[in-house]
């Protein structure tokens, strides 16, 4: 179980990523979706298209950026936790889908986000 302060930061991390998210039009359905193959941060609306976004917090550039850090198991996962997540929600099963990554770093206490839209796709498995 993560310790409090690292959980405290990630759901801050969380809230700025859908905060900027929002502001840019996205509409959220979802958050902290929890499957057994997996969990979904945010699940948002653009448009017609939903999108499963996966928000990393970085504390040290030398550790990479979160890009880095959602390698091919991590994707897997995400696609099998969104597959689920269209079988709850069948009216957009049919729908265009992407995967989105926000990497987050907080450098004294300003935070800096970089959003990666179609960061993956399901191709890329």
């Amino acid at each position: 179980m993560p310790r409090p302060d690292r959980r405290a930061a990630g759901t801050a991390a969380e809230d700025a990523a859908l905060a900027h998210l929002q502001a840019a039009g996205l509409r959220l359905l979802g958050r902290n979706v929890r499957y057994k193959v997996g969990e979904l941060d945010l699940v948002m609306h653009d448009g017609e298209t939903t999108v499963f976004v996966e928000v990393r917090l970085r504390n040290a550039v030398a550790w990479g950026d979160g890009f880095d850090s959602v390698d091919r198991r991590k994707r897997r996962k995400l696609a099998r936790a969104a597959q689920c997540w269209l079988l709850d929600h069948p009216a957009l099963a049919e729908a265009p889908c992407r995967f989105d990554v926000v990497s987050l770093r907080s450098e004294d206490g300003v935070w800096r986000l970089e959003w990666e839209r179609g960061a993956f796709s399901l191709m890329d498995l």
